[in-house]
């Protein structure tokens, strides 16, 4: 059970819109849901837009936080970064989640011309960087010299420290996370396929309980202070739980009654998803959930309101 029961909140991932208003109605619709956040992660194909310029819109026209699920670590220099992310905290007010991870699709390294390199030098890396991010948000004039990153004397302009957030599911990352985020952000997926699309999961409870452990342990006096977070694959609100949960162990090759019970797939009622997210939340710690489908999503939000169970 986690150290502090913190109240829920739901973020909505979103990658894409035609123009503008669309994209700005979008973000309206989430607010009205019920959505306490509303992110963008960070890919270069599948028509994904720029994370960072885009937050800036939803900021303007909602009071929702606004934050990154995840930003590719290799894609920007972190002093780059610190001061955009600064800027964009600055001008949202101080909504900003900034989400950052180690990178994870092959295709898009390739499809750029950017090594994809072993999966310990790409969390080395982001390791390297969280430090200097850190480093530069809390005000200091960063000297830096690692493997990856070499900063002489820098400080950030302007002076802001948005919320960090990192995300993955592997022990290394998780131990970064630990270490040094605000809010630890958990998606079940292990290893990346070849299609640098699908994964490898860790859906069965025993093994999130083992991750959740790892961020405790690591974390130690600060862990009441984390946040964790909980990327959710699959919401499907349905009266035929056992069939629709087949149907998703099948896609991933686990057994249905894994699906069911994974922190990571909201399917049933209304009111079975309500007790899944109380569960949820007392056997692992999680709080925080981010879906990519917004109706279900806020019919959950809506009954939780309520104080339905």
């Amino acid at each position: 059970m986690a150290a502090v029961t913190r109240p829920f909140r739901f973020g909505l991932q979103v990658a894409a819109a035609g123009a503008r208003e669309q994209w700005a109605e979008r973000a309206r619709a989430a607010e009205a849901l019920g959505f306490d956040t509303l992110v963008v992660p960070d890919h270069l194909v599948d028509g994904a837009v720029s994370p960072l310029v885009a937050l800036c819109t939803i900021a303007e026209v909602t009071s929702l936080r606004v934050g990154t699920l995840v930003l590719n670590n290799d894609f920007r220099h972190p002093a780059v970064l610190a001061r955009e992310a600064a800027t964009v905290d600055l001008l949202t007010d101080g909504r900003l989640e900034l989400g950052i991870g180690a990178g994870h699709a092959a295709p898009e390294y390739a499809e750029i011309g950017l090594p994809f390199d072993p999966p310990a030098v790409r969390v080395e890396r982001l390791g390297e960087a969280l430090e200097i991010l850190t480093r530069l948000f809390d005000g200091e004039t960063v000297n830096f010299a690692g493997a990856h990153y070499r900063i002489d004397g820098h400080t950030l302009y302007p002076a802001r420290r948005p919320t960090l957030l990192v995300g993955g599911n592997g022990n290394r990352l998780l131990h970064l996370a630990a270490r040094h985020a605000d809010v630890v952000g958990l998606s079940g997926l292990e290893r990346t396929l070849p299609d640098g699309q699908r994964h490898t999961v860790a859906w069965r409870p025993e093994q999130v309980d083992a991750k959740v452990q790892l961020v405790r342990e690591t974390a130690g006096a600060r862990f009441p202070d984390l946040e964790l977070q909980a990327l959710v694959q699959h919401v499907e609100i349905t009266d035929d739980r056992v069939g629709v949960a087949t149907k998703v162990a099948a896609r991933v090759g686990v057994p249905p009654e894994v699906v069911i019970e994974s922190p990571y797939v909201l399917i049933g009622t209304v009111g079975e998803i309500v007790d899944a997210l109380h569960h949820a939340r007392e056997r692992f710690g999680f709080s925080y959930f981010v879906t990519r489908a917004a109706a279900e999503t806020g019919r959950v939000i809506a009954a939780l309101a309520r104080g339905e169970v």
